[in-house]
Order: structure tokens, then C-alpha cells, then sequence
């Protein structure tokens, strides 16, 4: 039977991660609905905050929950053999007005994957691409090493 250690990340651990990696995933809620996506984001260790770019189109669930101003959960995870780590953030999804823009905060949004036009084979006349900035009011993380008996 394997045995599992598991081990609280530090600050400086939680920021490595974050830093490490692009992609997570967002986890809103509204009423007794959840409600999850993949992400892309980019992260700015000063701030500890998380920057998304999200498109959306008017008839989609993501518009809907969005517009009711959700508490948000990312999680962002990675596994390596038998080691497995995981930072979790929770609090506020902030819209970015594009008025409220500087120089630094445009270059973390360049540092996400997901390019901020997308190209659709279908008019999408009403898509809509906003920025949010994700600043936990917790930020956790572990990493768990599963030691596997031989047999």
C-alpha cells in the first residue's frame, strides 16, 4: 500500500510555482452552481496577483457568472512521478477596466498563453475579451510524494 508525505509549501514556494507555470484552473460559483475553466494567466510575485485574459460570447454559462461578481478559486497543479504539488488561491475576480492599464500591468497580461484575439471560423460579432486580476486573500500550496511499495 503506498504512503503518502505531504509537505506546506512556503511563500516563496507558492510564488516559484505560480511563476513556473501558465495555465490553472478557475473555479467560480453562483448559488449551489459551480462553475470551471482552464486558464491561462500571468503571474506577478510583488503583488501575488494572477492576470486572465477570458473571451466569452453573450449565451455562454462563463458571461453569465462572470457578471454576478463570483468569489473565485484558481488551482494551479503539476505532476512529476510520484510528487504532486498544488497552489490554491482563493478570493475576488476583479474586472480591469482597460482606463485602469499601465505599461506593467499590459506586460502581465502578455505573459499569459492564450492569445488576446482569437481567430474563430464563425463572425462572433459579440465576443467579448476582458481582463481580470486575481489578488488571493489566501494562497496555499503543497506537494505530495507517494511512495509506492515494490512488490
Amino acid at each position: 500500500m503506498p504512503t503518502n508525505s505531504e509537505v506546506e509549501m512556503s511563500p516563496a514556494e507558492v510564488d516559484a510555482h505560480l511563476s513556473r507555470h501558465e495555465t490553472g484552473v478557475l473555479a467560480l460559483a453562483r448559488g449551489d452552481a459551480p462553475y470551471a475553466i482552464p486558464i491561462s494567466y500571468g503571474y506577478d510575485a510583488d503583488e501575488r496577483a494572477l492576470y486572465l485574459r477570458l473571451v466569452s460570447t453573450p449565451d455562454s454559462e462563463k458571461r453569465e457568472f462572470l457578471a454576478s461578481t463570483p468569489e473565485a478559486r484558481v488551482v494551479v497543479y503539476e505532476e512529476d512521478g510520484d510528487e504532486y504539488a498544488s497552489v490554491v488561491g482563493v478570493g475576488p475576480l476583479e474586472r480591469v477596466d482597460l482606463d485602469e492599464l499601465t505599461p506593467e500591468t499590459i506586460a502581465q497580461y502578455g505573459e499569459t498563453q492564450r492569445p488576446l484575439f482569437e481567430i474563430w471560423a464563425d463572425d462572433k460579432p459579440e465576443l467579448d475579451i476582458e481582463l481580470y486580476r486575481f489578488t488571493p486573500e489566501t494562497l496555499t500550496g503543497r506537494t505530495v510524494v507517494v511512495e509506492r511499495d515494490e512488490e
